[in-house]
């Protein structure tokens, strides 16, 4: 069974960076999508920035510019690396890892952006 674990959410003020980490672990199939979503409070969740199983990337319109998804495919591990945030940057960031037997969710990561 695959599992995710995220790491790297906090507190950071507007402008700052902040660099997510996903890493999975379990049976992992060569070629798989991967990648990352958020939900803030009375909102649904939404794709962030993604790999997909050909290594194609795509970005929220929010997000372009600003954010870089990055991945180590010997570790099975994607990283979202987040520079210039901006308070409505603030949610909950689930890593997401899509293989040929199903879908994955990660715990998920508190990042809050606050003066």
């Amino acid at each position: 069974q695959v599992q995710l674990v995220e790491s790297g959410g906090g507190l950071v003020q507007p402008g700052g960076s902040l660099r997510l980490s996903c890493a999975a672990s379990g049976i992992i199939f060569s070629s798989y999508a991967m990648g990352w979503y958020r939900q803030a409070p009375g909102k649904q969740r939404e794709l962030v920035a993604v790999f997909s199983s050909v290594g194609s990337t795509t970005y929220s319109d929010s997000v372009k510019g600003r954010f870089t998804i990055s991945r180590d495919y010997a570790k099975n591990t994607v990283y979202l690396q987040m520079n210039s945030l901006k308070l409505e940057d603030t949610a909950v960031y689930y890593c997401k890892l899509v293989t040929t037997t199903g879908v994955s969710w990660g715990q998920g990561t508190q990042v809050t952006v606050s003066s």
